[in-house]
């Protein structure tokens, strides 16, 4: 979807507080690209062409412009190595492309550009190095939906046949690279926004697809659901709302635990605007959530109050291991979290 125009909550004791340190990025670009390869190996993305890396777990960064790339936003990125990475940029058109290095950034190549005037991809994911799928915002009613299982060499556009069909205002945010999600080797949901709140599931590789209505509101072109996250193929969570208004009151939150054919709203409470959802893949019931102003942490969905709030701009966040997770926003920001011993 096109991009996204850019009440304080008294945390209780200190300790809490200092449950965050702020690193040190090197860069002032706009942050919503994260990956993390292993615990200690993370790649963040960003606007001006960046893209960042880190080796220690994000004691330092390191970062860098995509030669040529200058002019993009690359809102996704996907690591597998501290070689290997992917970077997805979103723009109208031709501004949306795919990139790929193998050697840690040194080179990168120019896998994928979208040759569509009317065209607008938003995220993409991996299922292992060779399979990977991207998505993009309606065409003539359809999703663009393209696939690739030689690594990116090439990306095959979805047949109009399978393609998964939209609603007439819906769209996908390109928030924070998490519109899409990939759970084994053969199960995908993306989440959809615009006067729309739908789940998309296929657990063909993309082949074939279900959508299932979610209870977060979904009233406005600026509204919907903005990110989604699965551990395993039945738990996963759907995070949103209102990025014009984030304090808005409503559902920006829910969850599933039948792999996305029904969802359920959360109880939990305070409720904002989320750019980003991640539960950590070692105990899926531990959520992580990020918003323009406020970052929580639970350890049960189904809770009735958050664990911990924090007032903080941020738009995605991945765990890197138990309780440890880094999240990116605005002006190169990059936050570490410890969530729990």
């Amino acid at each position: 979807m096109r991009p996204l125009c850019l009440l304080p909550i008294a945390l209780s004791t200190l300790s809490l507080a200092q449950s965050f340190t702020v690193q040190n990025s090197n860069t002032t670009a706009d942050l919503r690209g994260l990956s993390a390869a292993v615990s200690h190996i993370v790649w963040a993305s960003g606007t001006n062409g960046t893209y960042l890396r880190t080796l220690d777990s994000g004691t330092t960064w390191v970062a860098a412009n995509v030669p040529g790339a200058e002019t993009l936003d690359f809102r996704a990125v996907q690591a597998f190595s501290e070689d290997e990475a992917y970077l997805l940029s979103a723009g109208p058109g031709e501004q949306s492309r795919i990139y790929k290095t193998n050697d840690g950034g040194k080179t990168w190549t120019l896998q994928f550009t979208n040759h569509e005037p009317r065209g607008f991809f938003d995220c993409m994911a991996f299922w292992d190095h060779d399979h990977g799928i991207a998505l993009g915002d309606p065409v003539d009613g359809q999703f663009e939906v393209i696939i690739t299982n030689d690594g990116g060499a090439n990306w095959t556009p979805l047949s109009s046949a399978y393609s998964p069909r939209s609603l007439a205002t819906e769209g996908a945010f390109a928030a924070s690279g998490t519109c899409l999600t990939v759970e084994g080797d053969r199960n995908v949901w993306f989440v959809t926004g615009g006067n729309a709140a739908r789940v998309f599931r296929s657990t063909d590789r993309g082949n074939t697809w279900s959508a299932t209505d979610a209870p977060v509101i979904h009233d406005s072109a600026s509204s919907g659901i903005f990110s989604t996250s699965f551990n395993g193929p039945r738990h996963g969570v759907i995070g949103g709302g209102d990025y014009q208004h984030p304090e808005r009151q409503g559902t920006t939150l829910a969850y599933t635990e039948d792999g996305g054919i029904t969802w359920n709203a959360s109880g939990i409470q305070p409720q904002s605007y989320f750019s980003a959802v991640a539960l950590d893949p070692q105990n899926g019931r531990q959520l992580l959530a990020v918003g323009s102003t406020h970052a929580f942490y639970t350890d049960d969905v189904s809770n009735r109050n958050w664990k911990i709030s924090w007032d903080l701009n941020l738009n995605a966040a991945v765990y890197i291991g138990p309780g440890a997770a880094i999240a990116v926003g605005p002006k190169g920001k990059i936050v570490r979290f410890q969530l729990h011993p």
